[in-house]
């Protein structure tokens, strides 16, 4: 047996031991008052050890990369990032002694950049967001390391039939609750290897639940799902950090999915202030949209006569957004004005109202 091939069953031993350390995260009810028959519950990913949904994906890339081959001893892992994917795998790169670069926009928060460097790693920041593609495959290729590639690899790497995947568990944790069988699953797009897992593990396991994708304002996967359109771009980046992309990316797969709206940022920020302020703790953006998401798909509900439950997802904590989303000058810096919309969260939820105008929607 060669070195490389002892050095990463070492590595998978110590990835999976890992993983037998953690518990699994939390489902949490949310009250719907103004929607009444729909119970709505929140998958808690950013009780990970890293602190979000990402350490799910963080995982599965470096057991892909080891079992594939594609890492080295002592040789840099590099990925393509807006913060949350790059501070899980600077976790487990440190677990393995591996260097980490991470490349993301300029325009990543502080906390996430002082995260990755917590756990070992190294940011590398850009100023064009749709260059991190580009400048990982170079800092690789000089490096002699490895591009993770998260944006290709997402929906392979993850193990959609079982193995405790996102899925699994949610059913697992809802089978002694009203409604066993969520009507609906929400998840946003980063790389979209989330919504591919949902959708894959509910059709394998014939359930009727149905899979909706709650994208950014500033992203093309909503466009591309209605269009069919590989080729669409946009020159900017989403302010949505997480979620939201400016290409199509390869993990996303639109035939799995059953619905999609495309939320303002300005209604994303406004829901994520509603949901901290009913949870008592800050969320990011992205598990704003995702309220979104889920109350578009609860008045469908309410309106057809159906009762259910509904499962959306809470991407990470707000812990890492003091300094943006839940900093008020900053919000005055980029024109967000949110208290009108902050109520008009609170009366859909509360009063059933409907949802401000601007939520784009397709296939609900």
């Amino acid at each position: 047996m060669s070195d490389n091939h002892q050095w990463s069953r070492e590595a998978i031993r110590i990835i999976e031991a890992d993983f037998q350390r953690s518990a699994d995260t939390h489902l949490i009810p949310l009250e719907l008052p103004g929607l009444p028959g729909v119970e709505l519950y929140f998958k808690d990913e950013s009780s990970h050890p890293t602190g979000s949904l990402k350490h799910r994906l963080a995982r599965s890339l470096f057991l892909y990369a080891l079992c594939n081959g594609w890492l080295k001893p002592g040789a840099p892992v590099i990925e393509a990032s807006s913060g949350s994917t790059a501070i899980s795998e600077a976790y487990f790169a440190r677990m393995l002694g591996l260097p980490f670069i991470a490349v993301m926009p300029a325009t990543t928060s502080q906390e996430k950049i002082a995260q990755i460097e917590f756990y070992g790693g190294r940011s590398h920041l850009v100023q064009d967001p749709t260059q991190i593609y580009a400048e990982s495959e170079r800092l690789a290729r000089e490096s002699g390391g490895h591009f993770m590639d998260q944006f290709t690899y997402a929906e392979r790497a993850t193990d959609w039939r079982a193995n405790n995947n996102i899925a699994e568990s949610i059913f697992h944790q809802l089978r002694f609750e009203r409604h066993p069988e969520p009507s609906w699953l929400v998840s946003s797009p980063g790389t979209g290897g989330t919504t591919a897992t949902l959708g894959r593990y509910v059709r394998y396991r014939q359930h009727n639940t149905r899979v909706l994708c709650a994208d950014a304002e500033r992203s093309v996967f909503f466009d591309f799902y209605q269009s069919g359109d590989a080729s669409l771009r946009l020159d900017h980046g989403s302010r949505i950090e997480g979620i939201g992309r400016p290409r199509v990316e390869a993990s996303f797969m639109p035939k799995v999915i059953d619905a999609m709206v495309k939320v303002p940022d300005a209604l994303s920020l406004a829901a994520m202030h509603y949901l901290a302020k009913r949870l008592g703790r800050h969320v990011g953006g992205s598990s704003g949209t995702n309220l979104i998401g889920a109350l578009v798909a609860a008045a469908e509900m309410v309106a057809a006569g159906e009762t259910g439950s509904i499962v959306a997802i809470l991407c990470d904590s707000g812990e890492r957004y003091a300094t943006s989303y839940y900093d008020q000058d900053w919000l005055k810096a980029q024109g967000y004005e949110l208290s009108g919309l902050i109520d008009s969260v609170a009366a859909c939820v509360e009063q059933g109202q409907a949802l401000p105008e601007g939520v784009l929607r397709a296939g609900i």
